[in-house]
């Protein structure tokens, strides 16, 4: 994977090891919750809102998702309570990005 910049806040760029939610495009984090089955979590997202969370087929064949899993989301446009799951983090991604403060407060529990 190859390493990408990015700009914080302040304006500074650094790069990143793993891939973070494009904010343009209403990507958030998350954390997966419960699993329903027929290919659906309950996913609390980094807002606060708990959102019943879609896994797309292409990602379900390929890894496996378990509770307490970090994910990004994208919140549909017209069901604000419904999201598809776009990415999945390893527990060592998700470590990373708590010690390199990329995570929210509500979502640090790695």
């Amino acid at each position: 994977m190859a390493y990408k910049r990015n700009r914080d806040q302040d304006g500074e760029e650094d790069f990143v090891r793993v891939r973070v939610p494009k904010r343009n495009r209403s990507e958030i984090y998350a954390i997966a919750d419960r699993l329903l089955g027929a290919s659906h979590v309950n996913a609390i997202c980094e807002d606060g809102k708990a959102r019943l969370a879609r896994i797309p087929g292409k990602m379900k064949r390929r890894m496996w998702i378990r509770e307490g899993d970090l994910l990004i989301v994208k919140p549909w446009d017209f069901q604000d309570e419904k999201a598809d799951v776009l990415w999945r983090y390893t527990h060592t991604q998700a470590s990373y990005l708590q010690r390199s403060g990329k995570l929210p407060r509500d979502l640090q529990k790695f």
